[in-house]
């Protein structure tokens, strides 16, 4: 998994082969094999490991009921980007080779409906009662964790030029920006 990680991380998933996984790990391929049933297996438990990692990182922050609300997501996303920026090799496998190779890209796509529909349920729950059948949750949720996937890729590869602490910022005003705005359509449909 080490190898694997330092590979797909660092030279990409057209260099993380078994051959070269084997290598760096310093392994016999037959032990690769009693493992993992082949490369696409082992790619998709390094993107795992690496979901794991910042779900971990986003646990370990706490905030309490009587934050506002602004504060709670500036650590909630600071969270994210400390785990991103602290090795960047997690956004490399994150946010380009999760979607260049097409078994991971599959794995990505349904890793990410997950999140988005417990996005969307935390969302909905911290609004407090919410139009039945209504789908806008869905959309924000959908499009806070796609463009924030986007923002990371862009700062980590130098598109956007600010400080940790400024993207953070910024990325939480307009995280809660959204949400409120999310809620405000719901609201306004409800009334219809």
């Amino acid at each position: 998994m080490e190898a694997a990680f330092d590979l797909l991380g660092t030279d990409g998933a057209s260099a993380t082969t078994v051959r070269a996984v084997c290598h760096k790990a310093e392994l016999n391929p037959r032990y690769f094999y009693e493992s993992f049933a082949d490369l696409d297996a082992l790619l998709i438990a390094v993107y795992d490991h690496v979901v794991e990692g910042m779900s971990a990182a986003t646990a370990a922050v706490s905030a309490s009921p009587d934050m506002a609300p602004l504060v709670v997501a500036r650590i909630g996303i600071d969270a994210i980007v400390r785990f991103i920026d602290e090795d960047r090799r997690r956004a490399r496998i994150l946010y380009v080779e999760a979607v260049s190779n097409p078994a991971l890209n599959r794995h990505r796509r349904e890793t990410d409906i997950m999140a988005i529909a417990t996005l969307e349920q935390a969302a909905v729950e911290a609004a407090g009662s919410w139009p039945a059948g209504e789908r806008v949750s869905r959309v924000g949720a959908a499009m806070l964790i796609g463009g924030l996937s986007e923002v990371l890729l862009d700062w980590i590869d130098g598109r956007i030029d600010v400080t940790r602490e400024q993207l953070v910022d910024d990325l939480a005003v307009l995280a809660l920006a959204l949400g409120e705005t999310t809620e405000k359509i719901a609201r306004a449909r409800q009334r219809r």
